[in-house]
């Protein structure tokens, strides 16, 4: 019996891309998290087997018909050095599905044990780093982020050693697919180009299917993927968001938000907020984000240069490279077409991104909290802006900006009353504080105790209303628990 009607397309159209593999048998599978939502969107029906068999289907004890385990082989480009071979170390691709939409969704497992690409590691995952996984991508999912999701997490009875032994856990993920800038990279820098051009045919088939009749597909297939990147980063940058480890093998050609590591959201305003423990340099810091994401874009360009010209290496280059330089165009469209709608403008006008610019320009200086000053603006719009106003460390500093917005806001065609409530269903008030997600993770962990995680994502499900009693999800940590925050990779 099987809730999954499987049609692996990867392992059936593109073999070399791809181990057979088998994952680990846990010796006591159990199921801590199922993702009901998720499983209806996807056409499966949880409540037609047993919880038990679920436990065992998710974590690999017995898989479901139909599966075909695969470890995927990629590359990347990790804080800007090349690995040739990454591929899936603790990860198996289970296969894939047709969804209630009609659109092929990948599940795989993380955490489910060795591969020909774990190098040196078990291919284990604690249970810590995949309810983070779990919490961050729900979180994201609500904001309305693209972003891979959590299906299953099931503990699997034994410890994983790491600093210290930690209860293990295998977690499905579910994605749109799971190509990565790695993907490409691995198979262009192996010179195979039959295989890349598999690749390329394939990932266009998949996510791109109008650009197959296109006069350039393969050129048009790198402009659609940056211009889904500059959208998926705009959103990152204006959720106060940091991915933490921004390698090439973690940057989906879907455009969705990939790989929960080391991640975290920013509480106070700062560009050169870091949190990963590995950045130890701040590439990947917050205000880094979008130009590590057209560096990454570039090593996607160069492995398609033999498709893009097979009779002009200097014309593929040129036309590459166009398309590469359009990515800071189309992010700056991106990103000033989402402030204005933040700030509560419904119009253009020239002045738009000087507004926006200033306003982060107070937020740093003031120390202010990014998610909730944006939220707080509604309240001003209302008549009422002393939360806004309790959130910088001098008032008054706040009152010439605001000035000028309420000026800009006066050309705006909108009633004072509509534009708070469409500003308050873009501006979160609860996101996936840093010092939330470590509570659950702690709670779960080392007492077991799966209340948090539950309680943290039913906020985080809806984190546009504001709801009487979930005041401290609010609120950023203490000065003192701040202080120093740093997240890690979970490996």
């Amino acid at each position: 019996m099987s809730l999954i009607a499987f049609d692996n397309s990867y392992a059936r159209d593109l073999p070399q891309h791809a181990v057979p593999w088998q994952p680990a048998t846990p010796p006591q599978p159990r199921l801590l998290y199922w993702n009901a939502a998720l499983a209806d969107e996807l056409g499966l029906d949880g409540a037609a087997v047993s919880t038990e068999t679920l436990a065992a289907w998710f974590s690999g004890a017995a898989l479901p018909d139909g599966a075909q385990p695969v470890a995927q082989a990629y590359a990347g480009h990790q804080f800007g050095g090349y690995s040739p071979t990454l591929g899936d170390g603790r990860a198996l691709l289970l296969g894939e599905m047709i969804d209630r939409g009609g659109q092929r969704r990948d599940l795989a497992f993380k955490g489910s044990g060795r591969t020909p690409f774990s190098r040196r590691g078990d291919g284990k995952a604690a249970l810590g780093p995949m309810l983070r996984e779990l919490i961050v991508g729900e979180a994201m999912q609500a904001l309305a982020i693209p972003t891979t999701r959590a299906l299953a997490v099931v503990a699997t009875g034994e410890n994983v050693y790491r600093e210290r032994p930690l209860p293990g856990a295998v977690l499905t993920r579910v994605a749109a697919s799971h190509l990565r800038v790695g993907t490409f990279e691995y198979f262009a820098n192996g010179e195979d180009e039959d295989a890349l051009l598999q690749l390329a045919d394939y990932a266009i088939r998949r996510h791109d299917p109008a650009l197959l009749d296109a006069a350039n597909p393969y050129l048009a297939f790198l402009d659609a993927v940056c211009r889904r990147q500059a959208r998926l980063i705009a959103q990152w940058m204006h959720a106060g968001f940091i991915h933490g480890v921004m390698n090439t093998d973690n940057m989906t050609i879907s455009g969705e938000t990939i790989d929960y590591g080391p991640c975290a959201f920013m509480d106070a305003y700062d560009p050169a907020t870091v949190f990963s423990s590995i950045d130890e340099r701040g590439r990947y810091a917050y205000g880094n984000q979008p130009a590590i994401a057209q560096w990454n874009l570039a090593r996607l360009a160069e492995t398609l240069l033999p498709l893009l010209d097979a009779e002009s290496q200097q014309q593929a280059v040129a036309q590459a490279t166009e398309v590469i330089h359009r990515f800071a165009d189309h992010y700056r469209d991106e990103w000033l077409a989402q402030a204005r709608r933040k700030l509560g403008l419904d119009t253009a006008q020239d002045g738009d991104q000087q507004l926006a610019d200033d306003w982060l320009a107070l937020l740093k200086a003031q120390q202010a909290d990014f998610t909730l000053a944006w939220r707080y603006l509604a309240d001003a719009v209302d008549g009422d802006g002393s939360r806004l106003a309790a959130l910088f460390a001098d008032p008054a500093a706040l009152q010439p900006w605001l000035a000028r917005w309420q000026q800009r806001l006066a050309a705006e065609p909108q009633t004072a009353a509509a534009r708070a409530g469409a500003m308050r269903v873009l501006n979160p008030l609860y996101i996936a504080r840093n010092h939330l997600v470590e509570e659950a993770l702690a709670a779960a962990s080392e007492h077991g105790d799966m209340s948090l995680t539950l309680r943290l994502l039913d906020v985080l499900a809806d984190p546009f209303t504001e709801r009487a009693g979930l005041e401290r999800y609010a609120l950023p940590a203490a000065p003192e628990l701040a202080a120093g925050y740093r997240t890690f990779c979970g490996t």
